[in-house]
């Protein structure tokens, strides 16, 4: 069931992406000859008009195929320039370009502004001025590697409810009330009652002391409850929250590949199309606006990774756009397709070794 659900989840927002790419060079009055789900081989096309849409096996990116976006302009005949993307001005070529990652964080938007009017898991301190959290919950917000409460098998969303050891106990009341707790009963069993998602569950943990000699299980916690807004602030916290996501992301992928530059590089970091899968279902499970909360993160994720100044994304297209304007030259066709395929090369190849990594995380 993961798996179907994280295919239509890849469905609304690859067709999203490339939809936005077609609509602008459509209207723009490029020539779109292909517009694919999927990656060959081929299960099913149809020609309507001038463009052939495709459904294809692979269900692991898509594409548009738009006239003349391969730069060889030499080659197109003197009718067809008109509706060439080559042929057309720069500041064209680059809406054409980075429709797409808008398109995303319109996606984003409007699935968080619809989570924001059915009732968006949030934090009580993040609350907009005049509204209320309700259903309030001490919730985990992230678990240390290595922790006992990793070991323990906690994770990220468990709504904390009461701390029992064989002669203490209390009631979750606050952060604070759990740290309390925990201090107390150092080196001592604590059985911790939870909700995930809509089920009850309980875990024993035992507390360990930090390098400062504090002891701690090694959670982060927040109060989490539910807030629902009316129309006009859901979509205007839904644009605030989407522009947050995308300087977060950001930042996160900055400091991604800072890392690997330097060698230190942390793959566990990084989940690919299993590891999302097995993601995927865990949303699910904690209900409908939590896998809506999480597509619109991939959907930041995607328009982020897209703008990345690297051959075959849409930002490293923007890049050689801005090497011409620089240079007041059009770039070699034959060089720029071949830099694309070596990018696209090199995509598939972390795509192979991200994937490796996600089939060993599952076997361990």
């Amino acid at each position: 069931m993961s798996i179907i659900i994280f295919i239509v989840i890849l469905l609304v927002l690859v067709v999203s992406h490339e939809f936005g790419h077609f609509i602008v060079a459509k209207k723009s009055g490029i020539r779109v000859d292909e517009f694919s789900f999927g990656f060959p081989p081929k299960i099913w096309g149809k020609k309507v008009g001038e463009t052939t849409y495709n459904l294809n096996a692979l269900p692991f990116g898509g594409y548009v195929k738009i006239f003349g976006e391969n730069g060889d302009y030499e080659n197109i005949k003197e009718e067809d320039k008109k509706r060439s993307f080559v042929n057309k001005p720069r500041y064209i070529q680059a809406m054409v370009l980075v429709a797409g990652v808008v398109m995303n964080f319109l996606v984003a938007w409007l699935l968080l502004s619809v989570g924001f009017m059915s009732g968006l898991p949030s934090s009580s301190s993040m609350a907009p001025s005049g509204s209320t959290v309700g259903d309030q919950h001490i919730t985990i917000t992230s678990v240390i590697k290595g922790s006992p409460a990793e070991n323990a098998g906690f994770k990220t969303g468990d709504k904390l409810i009461k701390l029992s050891t064989s002669k203490d106990y209390t009631e979750v009341s606050s952060s604070e009330s759990v740290q309390y707790f925990v201090k107390k009963h150092v080196n001592e069993a604590i059985a911790v009652d939870f909700l995930r998602g809509p089920d009850a569950k309980e875990i024993t943990v035992t507390p360990l002391n930090n390098k400062d000699g504090s002891p701690a299980i090694g959670i982060a916690m927040d109060t989490i409850g539910t807030l629902k807004l009316p129309v006009h602030k859901a979509v205007w916290e839904g644009l605030k929250l989407s522009t947050n996501l995308v300087v977060g992301t950001a930042e996160g992928f900055y400091k991604l590949i800072s890392q690997a530059v330097v060698g230190k590089g942390d793959m566990s970091a990084v989940t690919g199309p299993i590891g999302i899968v097995g993601v995927v279902g865990d949303a699910a499970k904690f209900g409908f606006i939590y896998l809506l909360s999480f597509t619109a993160l991939i959907s930041i994720n995607l328009a982020v990774i897209n703008l990345l100044p690297f051959p075959a994304l849409d930002g490293g297209r923007l890049l050689f756009l801005l090497i011409e304007k620089i240079k007041g030259s059009r770039i070699n066709p034959k060089v720029g397709n071949i830099v694309n395929m070596i990018g696209f090369g090199l995509l598939m190849l972390l795509m192979v070794f991200v994937t490796y990594h996600d089939i060993i995380k599952l076997i361990k």
